[in-house]
Parts: structure tokens; C-alpha cells; sequence
């Protein structure tokens, strides 16, 4: 409907295309008429339910933010005034070494090819699990208190009553304020050492203490060791000497006894001698058969032969009485020689075993000194120039991580617990 026009002017409009649509020409043909779709029903609204109220604080809300107030922020508060007020500044000494072991090699090893002409070196890992319990051990406190005083040096800040010493006169909490000062890293044969103290030379002290006092342990493993390799050796070289002595002692009271030096060299001459005498027999005996075929019967000269000959045959007899006679204890000389042999036999047997004793234990020796151990150190202690600890900014994101997620956890178990009721 245009504007203007009021609806009798449309009624009467629509009653005039009703009669010209009667008056239409005949053979025409009805008009078809288009059926409009209907119209879809919309869906139905779902039901919305009233609004929820605004929510209100309760008593649960304040419960929650206090314990939140009280176990997080109040404790976190109080570190940070402690931590920035009251914790003195700390000095860290560093230190790092491990134990070598040196093997040179021996005469025979220089004979195998030109990496024997080198002494090889390599960890200890025995030696560094020993030393690595000797740092955190009483002893080494103990030795490192009576040298530098440790209850003093760790007591010097005395408002700072969590960071300094305040334990008795007791070893036992000096060793504890020990573990939380001296931080011991064990790895791949390696010792690092971390010390803190309240004045940097304090620090470098304590560092240089235990690094001198693990040197020493070191020698004491090695002259241990050194003692096991000589020790069967010396034993055995001890026993020989003791024969010899037993077999010298022996040959030397006999010796007093028969009044004879060398028995068997008195009998070796005797037996010259009559070797001697017996050729000089034998050299008279044809001189006068010479004589006695070529000279007549009264000849002077065959008397004097025969006469030399004579006096050699009862020097012959004398002389082989003499080893049948007595010595002046009594005994044959025979048998007198026989204990001496005896006795030269054990003292060579006895001088031959303290020979073979004596080259075994310089063998050993030389093999003990071969092999030595020593403290390499990679890391000398080192001198601080400014304060590194307490790290106050990492222990208050620690302690506030902490604290929250304690917080946390209990806030959940009490909704969860509150739930099931």
C-alpha cells in the first residue's frame, strides 16, 4: 500500500480486477496459479533458567586468602628481611684434582718397541674413592680444626645465627657444619671441592689445608704400597742373612777349635809335598840305575844316591803318616777335613742363597720405585674476589616455589575432603 491511499480505495480497487477478470475473451486459458511454500514453525526457545546470583564473599574465601597470607607470603616475607638484613656474605674457594698413577718401565719392557721408552700414566680409581671418603672423614677435620681453627673462621658472622656456627666444642657438629661448608663432586676419577667461609683467605685456607692433608695420604698409600712389594723380599733376604751369619759362625769355631785355617788347603799342600817328594824318589831311582851300569861297584856316587834315596822314602813315610796321625783334639785328619768340607759346603749354600736373596729384593725395590702415585691437581685453590653465597634471589624462587605448592596441595586435599561430606 502506498503511502496516502486508506484502505477503501483498495477495496474498491480489488472488486475492479475481480470484474475484468470475468469479462476475459473466450477461448483463453485459466491462468495457473503458483502454490507459496509454507512458512517453517521457528523451534522453540530451550528454557533459560534464572541467573545465579552475584557471589558474595564468604567465610571460606577468607579462610583461604589467611592461610594463603600465613603460609606463603608471611614466611617468604620473613626470609627475604633475614636474607637482605641479617645473612652474612659468604666466600667460595674452589679445588680440583685427581690421582695418577706412573708406571716407568723396567729393562725388559724397553726391549718390546718404542711405547715402552715412555712411563705410562692413568687414574687411580681405588686411590680416589679412598681420598674421597678421607675428605668427608673425622680425621681430616679433626687435622684441618687443630691447623687453622675451624670453629673460629666458620664463627665470624654472629648475627647470621643459620649461616655461622653455632654448634658446642663437639667433633661431631663440627663435622656437621663441615658437610654444609665443604661440598665434595666425586665424578670420572675426579674431585671438585667447593669451600665457604666468611673471609676469602679463610676460604683459600681451608682449601689449601685439604689439599696438602690429601697429599700426605697420598705418600702414606704409596709407602704402604711400597712396603707390601718389599716385604716378602726383605723377609727372605733377613733368612738368608741369618745362615750366612749361622754358616760363618760355624766355619770360624771350628777353625778355633782345630787351630787349622783351611784344613783341606793344609792336606792340598801335603799331598804337593809328597807329589814332589815322590817325583824326586823316582829321579834318584834312575840316576842310580845309571850309575850303577855305567860306574864301578865302589863308586862314591852311588852311595850318595843311595842314600838320597833313602832319606826320601822316610820322608815319604813321614808325610803319609801325617794323614793318618791325630790333631790335637784327638781326631783323625781325615775326618777333621771331612766337618770342614761339610762346613764350606753350607757356607757356599749360604752365600749363594743371600746372593739370589739380595738380587730379588733390589729387583723388587726397583719395581716399587717404578710405580708411584701422586695428587695431580687441575684446579689450584683459588681466591675469591667478591661474595658468591648466600644466592639470596635462587633461595627465595626456591622457598616461594616450595611454599606455593605446599599451599597448594593442602587447599585441594581440603576441597576434595570437603567435597565428600
Amino acid at each position: 500500500m502506498e503511502d496516502g491511499q486508506n484502505p477503501d480505495q483498495e477495496a474498491a480497487g480489488n472488486n475492479k480486477s475481480q470484474a475484468l477478470g470475468k469479462r476475459r475473451p473466450r477461448g483463453t486459458a485459466d491462468p495457473v496459479q503458483v502454490k507459496r511454500p509454507k512458512r517453517r514453525q521457528p523451534a522453540p526457545l530451550p528454557e533459560v533458567k534464572p541467573t545465579a546470583e552475584k557471589a558474595r564473599l564468604q567465610l571460606r574465601h577468607i579462610v583461604l586468602a589467611c592461610s594463603f597470607v600465613l603460609c606463603v607470603l608471611t614466611p617468604v616475607a620473613v626470609s627475604a628481611l633475614y636474607l637482605w638484613t641479617r645473612a652474612a656474605d659468604q666466600y667460595a674457594s674452589y679445588l680440583g684434582f685427581s690421582v695418577r698413577s706412573e708406571s716407568s718401565p723396567s729393562s725388559s719392557e724397553l726391549l718390546g718397541g718404542i711405547t715402552s721408552l715412555v712411563g705410562i700414566t692413568s687414574s687411580s680409581s681405588s686411590d680416589t674413592d679412598i681420598l674421597y671418603k678421607f675428605i668427608q672423614s673425622h680425621d681430616l677435620v679433626a687435622r684441618v680444626d687443630a691447623r687453622l681453627d675451624l670453629r673460629a673462621i666458620w664463627s665470624k658472622a654472629p648475627n647470621d645465627p643459620f649461616f655461622s656456627y653455632t654448634g658446642n666444642a663437639t667433633l661431631e657438629d663440627l663435622l656437621n657444619e663441615w658437610d654444609r661448608k665443604v661440598q665434595v663432586y666425586y665424578d670420572n676419577g675426579m674431585i671438585d671441592l667447593r669451600v665457604l667461609a666468611f673471609d676469602a683467605q679463610d676460604a683459600h685456607d681451608i682449601a689449601q689445608a685439604i689439599y696438602e692433608e690429601s697429599t700426605l695420604l697420598i705418600n702414606q698409600l704409596n709407602d704402604v704400597a711400597r712396603e707390601d712389594a718389599l716385604k716378602y723380599s726383605r723377609i727372605e733376604l733377613e733368612k738368608a742373612l741369618e745362615r750366612l751369619k749361622a754358616a760363618r759362625q760355624a766355619v770360624s769355631e771350628f777353625r778355633n777349635r782345630y787351630q787349622l785355617v783351611d784344613p783341606a788347603a793344609d792336606v792340598q799342600s801335603q799331598v804337593g809335598l809328597l807329589t814332589s817328594l815322590q817325583q824326586q824318589l823316582a829321579e834318584a831311582l834312575v840316576q842310580l840305575g845309571t850309575l850303577q851300569a855305567n860306574a864301578q861297584p865302589g863308586d862314591p856316587r852311588i852311595e850318595q844316591v843311595e842314600l838320597r834315596i833313602k832319606v826320601i822314602r822316610e820322608q815319604i813315610e813321614s808325610e803319609r803318616q801325617k794323614f793318618s796321625s791325630e790333631t790335637a783334639t784327638g781326631e783323625a785328619l781325615s775326618e777333621v777335613v771331612g766337618q770342614y768340607e761339610s762346613l764350606a759346603v753350607d757356607r757356599q749354600f749360604a752365600e749363594n742363597t743371600y746372593t739370589a736373596a739380595l738380587a730379588a729384593y733390589d729387583t723388587a725395590r726397583a719395581e716399587a720405585s717404578r710405580q708411584s702415585r701422586y695428587l695431580a691437581a687441575y684446579v689450584k685453590p683459588t681466591l675469591a674476589q667478591e661474595a658468591e653465597y648466600p644466592e639470596r634471589a635462587k633461595l627465595m624462587m626456591i622457598l616461594s616455589g616450595f611454599l606455593l605448592v605446599i599451599w597448594v596441595i593442602g587447599v585441594l586435599i581440603f576441597y576434595s575432603l570437603r567435597d565428600r561430606r
